[in-house]
């Protein structure tokens, strides 16, 4: 497993597992990373993300991505 954050620009990934407290995992969730999800990263920008996830695009900063495990 790896931070989503290490990923490559339009790569798929599925999501292995979701660090953080119980907060960060349940905005996570809301915001469509889950368990299993297959996620695409559209851009990077010094550490920060766009992120295609269930058709919708998300952007995370460094910190946040980093707690997504691929």
């Amino acid at each position: 497993m790896m931070p989503l954050s290490f990923g490559n620009i339009t790569q798929l990934y599925a999501i292995k597992k979701i660090g953080g407290d119980a907060n960060t995992r349940k905005h996570l969730q809301d915001l469509g990373f889950t368990q299993g999800t297959i996620v695409q990263i559209i851009s990077k920008n010094g550490g920060d993300l766009i992120v295609k996830v269930k058709e919708t695009r998300v952007a995370l900063g460094a910190s946040m991505a980093a707690k997504i495990l691929i």
